[in-house]
């Protein structure tokens, strides 16, 4: 495995950018206040409906809303400021948070407001977590967004540890209404942070994409890179299977246990403390094992902690085995997040991981309603067996679908310069037709066409349409590569986003190029045979 020190960076090196610091720390507090809500939640569904399926949707509540809003608030957090983007999802938390203090207050809480208010507050987490990940490549350096990654895995996991462990006290001895009031304070303290943090973004002198037109090229960028596709479905898959041990531990406790909300803290808590203690040593253990075989070892462990829960009477034992659950959890999800962020360039890596993040979550989703149907229509134990069978299965799919974390990829937008016109186009005018010659000998035809392979995805990924590749019949030696952009700014749009990775193929089809001149764009514009007068207003020469 490649050890890059362009990707690499010390533990806490992002620590010391003061924005990413003071949008982190504010994170951890709302999420500690989240966690202790998450807890109180969880434990008054499971007191108050009798329903195992009730029970299980109380984690699928809030992550339904990824899987339906994630890639529409990806689209909007590349095509406007992702700093306003993070502070409507933060309005949209406090106000779930507050309207359930209330709720609780005045004695109306049911199963369902339950489920809706949580649906809601993910809502809030499907608009904010795409553009507050997205902006890290925007706060930091590329170096640093590694470690800035797991930080935020692992502050996350410190919080998972400390607010089960906050959260069961405070429900036995002050009630769930504590709770809901604490979780609501605890939101305004990322509203403060972000309201107060600016940070340079890098600005495109082309107009911003509709969002539709967005969402259509983040879906079609993501369709066309490969190892965004493997970290995405091995996101999903160990989503679904994954989140068995929190959507089931509720009825673990109160059923196999019977115990309270202190037993259900307290095991909460060995999840995050094995989650915290992976997140710590996470850059050992990617310099022992590659990416792909840690995964399939993370997902190994969950499958472990899902086995020994149901056949334990131990709560030691239980709490042991949810450590292991919470390693392979945190190592899971670190590696995947790292992996679509480091494979996207900056104009797509929202909406590539609002899709990673719609996906995985809508695993998680399904997931949730599966393992709880099967507890209550079979048994707890069947549903965990199965849920670890599928864990083992997606350990094996780690090897059909790698995941290469530390590839040597440069992403930063390369150089473009717009080449002179002798026709006044407008920004709309279309049709473009592009083409460039090549002189290929006989003997590199094949590594020509390799590269030409490689050329379509790169082209088509980043806007290119109706992409061929011609061969002249007269001249044998003579090949054309041709595709059409919609409009001019989507042609200028197109080469913007071409990266210095995506260049280099342009420079090995030059060293085949066996012509005089190294081989330039010949640009066209589609026109209509009808007369001029039936057509729109006619393009006139730049040029007297």
């Amino acid at each position: 495995m490649k050890n890059s020190s362009s990707v690499t960076s010390t533990a806490f090196t992002p620590l010391r950018n003061k924005v990413f610091r003071s949008i982190w720390t504010a994170t951890q507090i709302a999420s500690l206040g989240w966690l202790i809500q998450t807890t109180a939640i969880s434990w008054l569904m499971a007191t108050t409906s009798a329903s195992d399926v009730m029970v299980a949707l109380v984690p699928a509540s809030s992550t339904l809303p990824a899987f339906l809003l994630s890639i529409l608030a990806g689209a909007i957090a590349d095509s406007f400021s992702r700093r306003c983007v993070m502070l409507i999802g933060h309005y949209l938390i406090a106000f779930s948070s507050l309207m359930l203090a209330i709720s609780v207050a005045l004695g109306c809480i049911s199963p369902w407001l339950i489920l809706a208010l949580g649906f809601l507050a993910g809502c809030g987490f499907a608009v904010n977590d795409p553009a507050w990940h997205a902006s890290v490549g925007d706060i930091l350096e590329k170096r640093d967004v590694p470690a800035a990654v797991t930080l935020m895995s692992v502050g996350y996991n410190i919080v998972r540890a400390a607010g089960p462990a906050i959260g069961g006290p405070i429900l036995a001895f002050l009630g769930p209404l504590t709770a809901f009031v604490l979780a609501a304070l605890s939101d305004l303290v990322p509203l403060a942070a972000v309201s107060r943090s600016k940070w340079h973004v890098n600005s495109s002198s082309l107009p911003s994409e509709r969002v539709l037109t967005a969402i259509q090229d983040g879906l079609r960028f993501t369709a066309m890179s490969i190892q965004i596709r493997a970290a995405i479905a091995r996101g999903t898959l160990f989503g679904f299977a994954g989140i068995s041990i929190l959507a089931l531990l509720p009825l673990i406790v109160r059923n196999h246990f019977a115990g309270g909300p202190i037993t259900y803290g307290a095991l909460l808590t060995a999840f995050g403390i094995g989650a915290f203690s992976a997140g710590l040593a996470a850059g050992h253990l990617r310099r022992l094992l590659s990416q792909t075989r840690l995964i399939a070892i993370a997902s190994v462990a969950c499958a472990v902690c899902c086995l020994v829960l149901p056949l334990t009477s131990s709560i030691w034992c239980a709490a042991l085995a949810l450590a292991v659950g919470g390693a392979g959890w945190l190592l899971t999800w670190t590696g995947v997040d790292i992996s679509v962020q480091l494979s996207s360039p900056r104009w797509v890596v929202g909406r590539t991981l609002s899709i990673y993040y719609a996906l995985s979550s809508g695993g998680m989703a399904v997931g949730s309603w599966v393992w709880g149907a099967i507890a209550q229509n079979f048994a707890l134990t069947t549903a965990f067996l199965a849920a670890a069978m599928v864990l083992l299965l997606t350990a094996g799919v780690a090897f059909l679908l790698p995941i290469k974390l530390w590839e040597e990829m440069d992403h930063e937008v390369s150089s473009f310069v717009a080449p002179p016109l002798a026709l006044d186009l407008q920004p709309r005018s279309g049709p473009i037709v592009v083409k460039v010659d090549y002189v290929i000998g006989e003997r590199h035809v094949d590594t020509f066409l390799e590269c030409m392979r490689e050329q379509r995805r790169i082209q088509s990924r980043a806007g290119a349409r109706n992409w061929t590749l011609q061969r002249n019949l007269q001249i044998p030696a003579l090949w054309t590569e041709a595709f059409k952009t919609p409009t001019w700014t989507d042609y200028l749009r197109l080469n913007h986003r071409l990266t210095a990775a995506d260049k280099e193929l342009r420079d090995r089809l030059t060293a085949l190029h066996g012509g005089g001149r190294p081989p330039e764009a010949v640009l066209s514009i589609e026109r209509a045979t009808g007369s001029v007068n039936s057509c729109s207003q006619p393009i006139r020469s730049s040029r007297p």
